[in-house]
């Protein structure tokens, strides 16, 4: 019992230095921000915050708005309609996933700009001059906007279909039978039943809009994050720049209280125990047509075509990716990807099975303080990083200094352990889902058999809950893997002199308008990304139910007219 007891202890303290670590960076800008001159923010108030507000504003609502009406949607028609090709849109609309929006970006760049192919292929068959026609601006909030609907609206179709899934027939039958077409049933009945998991979907693409970097920085769009980056690199102004980070800060933590609020609505919505699937409705002519249309256009938008621009642009760069100066390039993202995905779902483990073993007030606000990373855009957690690092190197650095006359100068700051430990807090939600999911497959009469036989804390998780939760374990850690890949302003900031990854690569290239030479870059992290996609393709080929709920007769065509009253009382 002494054992036990010290096991627990130890687990305890180990997951609370994985909490304080977690929600150092975040304490550490309201502290920088709040600690600083007045002056400070009314310089910001009468230059640039307000106009970071504004765009910020305006991308939120163009993405919240395109992506619910794409991800709801989709996620409707393959559910519940019949077409040709639904079960290939099914796993197809998860696609775009694989993209960060700021190579989306650079592909459509290359595609879209001036001397692009489009333009140029116009003015050529069209014989017009350079100021003879106008062209939409890509690069603009609005095509800014449009990046992140591709590669953000999978998070609402997954959601929304998950939901749709588990929906009760029931309720959709009787507004059917009251006289309701599918449309209407669809707006006044499915859409309410599953607006927490359409609204924790938007919550969770805005959190990446106001988190995003690369795009609105290729774009020229001015934003909180560009702010951030700004103020502490060109301008070297750190104390802006905490303030700036504060503010985005903000924005983050209360999108993450509206997320929390609908994930908490949802428990009204269950369809019970057995989950039956509505059987499809066949749709024909123009319907189907239209429904093939609107599945097809996010796939090749966010994902067919911009492959296709990028294989183009890879080919015509002449640029070796087997070349020694690459794999440095690959070797770096690789070492750095596997090490934070490591030592994240390290910690996850051990928060995780801390709430596991003593459910309770304490290790659950462990888990939640841990969590809270996701929320926060990268640039934030990286001004948090430096701000305490180098804090800590400048005051051993002057002890050292005093004492032995010794100049130890900067032996955090700049260090790959940094680096992971800000990749450690950013992912640290992702890591700690996926072992959720894993653990909640282990029914707790396990641990008890382990414990009568006489397991101590760590043998049980050794030898019962870390083998049967392999999978769940392995598909976070590539989850993990591939955002460390794709992260871009955080890996920007904190990287070591000299450390440069395919994303840092490829947005040093596309900065300097070399888009050809970008597309070899953007397509190996393309190509990574599509690891963990591929995971969530074959679970959304197996989720669907098997039982078909009965449809009734009246509903067998449901675009027929509603059936006279006479004729439905007989």
């Amino acid at each position: 019992m002494r054992i036990r007891h010290l096991s627990h202890r130890l687990l305890l303290s180990a997951a609370w230095v994985v909490a304080a670590l977690c929600i150092l960076p975040i304490a550490a800008v309201a502290v920088s921000a709040l600690g600083g001159s007045l002056e400070t923010w009314a310089r910001l108030a009468e230059t640039v915050l307000w106009r970071y507000t504004w765009t910020t504003v305006q991308l939120v609502v163009m993405v919240g708005a395109g992506t619910a009406i794409i991800g709801t949607g989709a996620a409707w028609l393959v559910t519940v309609c019949q077409f040709p090709g639904r079960r290939l849109f099914e796993v197809l609309l998860a696609l775009p996933l694989a993209f960060p929006a700021y190579v989306l970006a650079y592909a459509y760049t290359d595609l879209l700009d001036h001397p692009g192919a489009v333009q140029t292929t116009l003015r050529a068959v069209m014989g017009w001059g350079p100021r003879d026609y106008w062209f939409p601006e890509i690069r603009s909030v609005g095509g800014a906007a449009i990046m992140l609907i591709c590669v953000l609206y999978p998070y609402v179709y997954l959601l929304a279909r998950a939901a749709f899934l588990r929906q009760s027939p029931t309720a959709y039958f009787a507004a059917r039978t009251l006289g309701h077409s599918p449309w209407s049933a669809f707006l006044r009945v499915s859409i309410p039943m599953a607006r927490p998991a359409i609204a924790g979907g938007v919550v969770l693409a805005l959190m990446e809009t106001i988190a995003d970097f690369g795009t609105v920085s290729h774009f020229g769009v001015h934003t909180f994050a560009t702010g951030i980056y700004q103020a502490w690199f060109a301008m070297g102004d750190r104390a802006a720049a905490a303030q700036l980070a504060f503010c985005l800060m903000i924005v983050a933590l209360f999108l993450v209280f509206i997320e929390r609020i609908e994930r908490g609505a949802r428990r009204h919505h269950e369809a019970g125990r057995r989950i039956e699937a509505i059987a499809p409705h066949a749709l024909k002519g123009w319907r189907a047509a239209g429904a093939v249309a609107f599945c097809s256009l996010p796939v090749l938008v966010g994902f067919a075509v911009p492959v296709a621009v990028l294989f183009e642009m890879a080919v015509s760069s002449e640029q070796n990716p087997f070349s020694a100066r690459y794999v440095g390039f690959i070797t770096n993202s690789l070492t750095v990807s596997f090490v934070a995905a490591l030592v994240t779902m390290g910690g996850a483990v051990i928060i995780g099975y801390l709430v596991r073993l003593k459910p309770g007030r304490g290790p659950s606000f462990i888990k939640t303080v841990a969590g809270m990373g996701y929320a926060i855009p990268g640039g934030v957690i990286a001004v948090g990083v430096l701000v305490p690092m180098a804090g800590f190197d400048n005051a051993l650095d002057a002890f050292m200094e005093a004492r032995f006359g010794i100049s130890t100068g900067l032996l955090v700051t700049g260090s790959m352990a940094v680096l992971v430990f800000a990749y450690m807090v950013r992912f640290m939600a992702v890591a700690l889902s996926s072992f959720d999911t894993g653990m909640s497959q282990i029914k707790p009469n396990m641990d008890a058999v382990s414990r009568t036989l006489g397991a101590s804390t760590g043998r049980m998780l050794g030898r019962v809950h870390l083998p049967l939760m392999k999978a769940s374990l392995l598909t976070g850690f590539l989850i993990v893997f591939v955002d460390v890949m794709k992260e871009l302003p955080a890996t920007m900031i904190l990287r070591p002199f000299n450390f440069d990854t395919l994303a840092v690569q490829a947005y040093r290239l596309a900065s300097d308008e070399r888009l050809d030479q970008a597309g070899v870059p953007s397509l190996i992290i393309v190509a990574f990304g599509l690891l963990p996609v591929i995971i969530m393709m074959r679970a959304i080929a197996k989720e669907r139910p098997k039982h078909h709920s009965e449809v009734p007769a009246a509903l067998a065509d449901p675009y027929a007219a509603p059936e006279p009253e006479a004729q439905r009382a007989v």
